[in-house]
């Protein structure tokens, strides 16, 4: 298994890049990280980390991709950037996946034109993992396209129903539409033809769920516009850092210096809702494992996604995807 790492995308690349991948390299023996880029920074900061393991290798490129640059114009132009090099690198069967912590907009681009769509797939849908009360709920999708059809919407419940089963282990996953009300005849246009074009295909489609529903685990799967994913997404990643800091208040107020130190369930509370726990969201609907992190992603971030997307990759997802969307797809 070889993971093409994108270590100078994030804002802090490629420092806390390359200790999240030789954290994992160093458990995982087995694991092959390429770490692509500046050949020369990136030797830099493995010369502050000690003994570096013989499955941490080096890609060199010349370009990188700015967070400030225009998605598609900077992966045209910079076709030697280390976001691009990663894309191809996966292309071309010389890595399993790829992650990177750089320019979002860059990296679906990246996966889109050099992975290419899986043949069916309109609009590939970044897929976020949200913690719940009895675990994980996939979010598809959760920011790539703002302005969706129902036939989008219908892929993004394939694909997530896909993931869901082969790559987190859920038998026969819940899909929900998030929705205004639980009732069929909720929303607008969009959820309501889509609602219908759910019901009538082999998935197993329990109905609408609204906003408080998804964090009670009312479905594995939560399918919507990447326009109301997003919101949803970032709202409870917002409520979940203002618990954070409500717990270190009170910490202090009690004379504890962490939360950490108030004991054994806050900490375990603290790991759940911690979204570096899971590092990174893959983006589904293309040909290959491609995952987006933060941009503020540090190494406890980066050491997740690289987890997640050799897991992914050891998968039949994308096959299963590509033989089950003529099926799901036609007119009924």
């Amino acid at each position: 298994m070889k993971i093409a790492v994108d270590a100078m995308g994030g804002d802090y690349a490629p420092v806390e890049v390359v200790k999240g991948a030789l954290s994992v390299a160093r458990e995982d023996g087995a694991l092959t990280i390429i770490l692509v880029g500046d050949e020369a920074a990136i030797r830099l900061q493995l010369a502050s980390e000690g003994d570096i393991p013989s499955n941490i290798t080096i890609e060199h490129t010349t370009e990188v991709i700015e967070m400030s640059d225009h998605p598609a114009s900077a992966v045209r132009k910079k076709r030697n950037s280390s976001l691009v090099v990663c894309g191809q690198m996966v292309k071309s069967g010389r890595a399993d996946a790829t992650i990177s912590a750089g320019n979002t907009g860059a990296a679906m681009a990246v996966a889109a034109l050099d992975l290419g769509r899986i043949p069916g797939i309109e609009r590939p849908a970044i897929a976020a993992s949200l913690p719940t009360a009895h675990g994980a709920t996939l979010l598809v999708d959760a920011g790539a396209n703002v302005d969706c059809s129902p036939q989008n919407l219908l892929q993004f419940a394939l694909l997530g129903s896909v993931y869901a089963e082969k790559v987190m282990g859920v038998a026969s996953p819940r899909v929900g539409l998030l929705n205004i009300g639980g009732e069929a005849g909720k929303g607008n246009e969009l959820t309501k033809t889509t609602y219908a074009l759910l019901a009538d295909r082999p998935l197993n489609f329990i109905g609408n769920v609204e906003g408080k529903d998804v964090f009670e685990h009312a479905a594995d799967v939560v399918v919507c516009d990447g326009f109301a994913g997003n919101v949803l997404l970032k709202t409870g990643e917002a409520v979940a850092e203002y618990i954070v800091t409500l717990l270190s208040q009170e910490a202090k107020a009690g004379g504890q210096a962490t939360v950490e130190a108030m004991g054994p369930p806050l900490k375990r509370l603290l790991s759940k809702i911690d979204y570096a726990e899971t590092g990174g969201a893959p983006l589904l609907g293309v040909n290959g494992v491609s995952f987006i992190c933060h941009g503020r992603s540090r190494a406890k971030a980066i050491a997740s996604a690289i987890r997640a997307a050799a897991k992914a990759a050891g998968t039949d997802y994308v096959s299963t995807v590509r033989d089950a969307v003529p099926k799901f797809s036609e007119d009924r």
